[in-house]
């Protein structure tokens, strides 16, 4: 690894400086899970690595009846023992138990596998589905861009130069709402997504009718998807069989993905298909407010 320079700032102010200052060849570290093995690659090289987990902006983990605050440097072990976001976020939960082992989840952030923007990040689905809102920072101030805006290519996303994630807000949920994200891996070994899935559905008073769903889709694409064709054609549908199905039929038609070492692209659509509708089955069963029996890579 290359010679580089350390700060750890405890102010925004500061930090916001110190990248500012280096025009584009500083870096920020929260949990450092992806930057360091890409600095060990020699994807990136940065003059400067600017510690961010002592800042207490991107710190901030809250939840109140205006929704839910996640500071970008929130390890994920905060995030998936939070009883409220449990219940009222679950995907986000979902998401958080699977980043990583123990180990990973210690130091990896939500904000981290955002702005690593990866088309296979576990997180940013269940963020796009949660109606989450990206706060940045900069020397001109704050900005703020819902999720499904963030990444723009693989390992791409919106943040310039001198430009730092502080943290991601989420409405708070109405009442008959359920969320669930899921993954297909080919083994524990390898734990990148062949596809991730997303859904958040919103059930009438009855329960017998989809009031909305959004749906969120991972590594089938560039960057991670919100499926508006897919929430089109769930929203005011019956709750049954042949709603979902329909759904997964139409987020084959829509998916790119390529062809890797984790799977063929046409391997991929077939997959996309069966986790809609078993991410959509296991939304519903919350949004009832029953208990999920499921666990992970089963």
């Amino acid at each position: 690894m290359h010679a580089f320079e350390y700060q750890a700032p405890t102010k925004l102010a500061d930090a916001l400086a110190l990248l500012a200052q280096h025009h584009g060849a500083a870096k920020p570290l929260a949990g450092g899970t992806d930057l360091i093995d890409q600095m060990r690659t020699g994807r990136y090289s940065p003059s400067l690595i600017v510690d961010i987990k002592k800042l207490d902006e991107l710190n901030v983990l809250a939840v109140a009846d205006s929704g839910l605050r996640i500071g970008a440097a929130v390890p994920c072990h905060r995030i998936k023992s939070n009883v409220q976001i449990q219940q009222d976020y679950a995907a986000l939960y979902d998401s958080s138990q699977i980043i990583g082992g123990w180990q990973i989840q210690s130091r990896a952030s939500l904000g981290g596998n955002l702005c690593n923007s990866g088309p296979a990040g576990d997180s940013i689905p269940s963020m796009m589905v949660l109606g989450g809102a990206c706060v940045i920072a900069g020397s001109n101030g704050q900005r703020e861009i819902p999720v499904e805006q963030f990444c723009t290519g693989p390992g791409k996303n919106v943040l310039q130069p001198g430009e730092l994630l502080v943290e991601i807000r989420f409405p708070r949920p109405v009442a008959r709402t359920g969320s669930h994200y899921r993954r297909m891996i080919p083994r524990n070994e390898m734990d990148i997504a062949v596809v991730g899935v997303a859904a958040c559905v919103t059930l009438n008073e009855s329960g017998d009718q989809f009031a909305d769903a959004k749906i969120g889709l991972a590594a089938v694409a560039p960057t991670p998807l919100l499926a508006t064709k897919v929430s089109e054609a769930i929203v005011g549908q019956p709750v049954n069989d042949t709603t979902m199905q329909n759904a997964a039929e139409v987020a084959k038609s829509i998916v790119k993905p390529i062809t890797d070492m984790r799977g063929t692209a046409e391997y991929r659509s077939h997959v996309t298909g069966v986790l809609v509708k078993r991410v959509l089955q296991a939304a519903v069963v919350r949004a009832k407010g029953e208990i999920l029996d499921y666990v992970p890579g089963h």
